[in-house]
């Protein structure tokens, strides 16, 4: 399969190009959508219009974000009617939609069957090889893997692709950690505010519960973790941290705090 463009016709917007544009919207923070963002100017040539047709068009579709409009931020006006029509459809089925919306976007850049996008702010759109997987994907299967691909780059990208843990600034060693478990909660299996960046250490101790964050945000050890002590690699890279809060910048949507309150009761720390 060979990469291809959309080619724009007029001046009107599809419903194709409105669904990729969703995937990437949700992908950047809001104050990362400018036409100088690598990312905007890489889709902007595959769908055949200008970084700031599509920045300002992005910026429409922030103007009916409910997660902004409880932050006190407001997109540009002059949503249409099919911007909040497609808007309304992606995120009542969320789920599939992103399945959707990730397709027609991998589409755009892969030129391979073995091969996906991540998308980095700062930096654009680069094809990588999918994990392998052995036998012919089944259908199920393919959606949930690009689901997890677009929760991946969602998550790292609100948090600067770093560890907000450690500040690790490794992209190939970071994890979008989910708080509530994929398989058991698939309403929130794509929320960003269900994810954390972390190092792969931290992600693992996290979903076994050996770590939590509490309504702070700060790291929280489990009893069986501090059982461990004074192992020299438990001091210096847990205990060290105790208390320590996650780094979120300043215009990310930060980890929901129920969520965290549910994490921490699943593993019994409150």
């Amino acid at each position: 399969m060979r990469s291809k463009s959309i080619v724009a016709s007029g001046n009107l917007w599809t419903r194709k190009e409105l669904l990729i544009l969703l995937n990437i919207y949700h992908k950047l923070r809001f104050g990362q959508i400018d036409h100088r963002q690598p990312v905007i100017i890489d889709l902007a040539e595959r769908i055949g219009r200008t970084p700031n047709a599509v920045a300002m068009k992005l910026l429409n579709l922030a103007s009916g974000d409910p997660v902004q409009q409880i932050r006190g931020v407001v997109g540009l006006k002059g949503a249409s009617k099919l911007d909040r029509e497609i808007w309304d459809e992606f995120h009542s089925n969320a789920v599939a939609m992103v399945a959707l919306s990730q397709e027609y976007f991998d589409d755009l850049f892969v030129e391979a069957e073995d091969e996906t996008t991540e998308v980095i702010a700062g930096t654009g759109i680069r094809r990588v090889p999918k994990a392998p997987n052995g036998a012919t994907e089944a259908t199920s299967f393919s959606k949930q893997r690009r689901g997890q691909g677009y929760f991946r780059d969602v998550v790292l990208n609100n948090y600067d692709n770093r560890c907000a843990l450690t500040g690790l600034p490794v992209r190939e060693l970071l994890i979008a950690s989910h708080i509530l478990p994929w398989h058991a909660h698939e309403a929130e299996r794509i929320d960003v505010r269900n994810g954390i960046s972390l190092n792969r250490l931290h992600d693992a101790a996290f979903d076994q519960g050996f770590i939590t964050f509490d309504d702070e945000l700060r790291l929280v050890l489990s009893k069986r973790l501090l059982n461990f002590l004074p192992a020299a690699a438990i001091v210096t890279s847990f205990e060290a941290l105790i208390s320590q809060p996650l780094q979120i910048p300043k215009d990310a949507i930060p980890p929901d705090l129920d969520f965290l309150r549910r994490h921490r009761k699943r593993f019994q720390f409150d």
